[in-house]
């Protein structure tokens, strides 16, 4: 049996990144309580190229790496700093490229990082419908951090830390099931 390819994205575009932090966080819970095949993707990965394609085709190699992990992935963690009250705007560029039915009923944890606690509500306004749109299986816990935290850019704040935990167990137990359930299907099928 394969594992479940889990894929981390997120939205920093330097390093050190608080958000790369948080997603980190959450796929490490994931990946301690199953079997999963991990990777975390950053924007820097994707390149400067992924701001300049206005389609799909004019991605550069390295944008189109990410655009595909993503779109191959049996399940997401995706993090975005919070600018003005919502995700990041190639946040929303990237996953415009993404084709409407690639991530129908695949397991999605949405994290985010602000300056403070004013934005916390970013995950419900703003990730949930985009991920909506695209039928993605929603886990119940999204997770937010604020600047106060990190220290020294490591997630410190226990509560956050709580819900990382409760984000990486749910998303793993989802993918678990995920996998042990797809042979019936399939042989209910034939």
């Amino acid at each position: 049996m394969t594992r479940p390819r889990l894929v981390g994205l997120s939205a920093n575009v330097q390093r050190p990144s608080k958000t790369r932090a948080l997603v980190d966080a959450v796929l490490g819970e994931a990946s301690a309580r199953a079997a999963l095949d991990v990777r975390i993707l950053d924007f820097v990965d994707a390149g400067p190229g992924l701001g300049a394609a206005w389609t799909r085709d004019q991605l550069p190699p390295a944008a189109r790496s990410v655009l595909d992990a993503i779109e191959a992935a049996d399940g997401l963690v995706v993090g975005s700093p919070v600018y003005k009250g919502a995700y990041t705007g190639l946040f929303k560029h990237l996953f415009d490229l993404v084709d409407p039915a690639a991530l129908a009923g695949k397991p999605v944890a949405i994290v985010a990082t602000g300056g403070g606690a004013r934005h916390a509500l970013v995950v419900e306004h703003a990730f949930r419908p985009l991920f909506g749109f695209f039928g993605a299986l929603q886990i119940p816990t999204a997770v937010y951090a604020s600047d106060t935290d990190f220290h020294a850019g490591v997630l410190t704040e226990a509560g956050v830390q709580a819900r990382a935990a409760e984000a990486g167990a749910q998303l793993a137990a989802l993918l678990v099931h995920r996998t042990a359930t797809a042979p019936l299907a399939l042989a209910a099928a034939e």
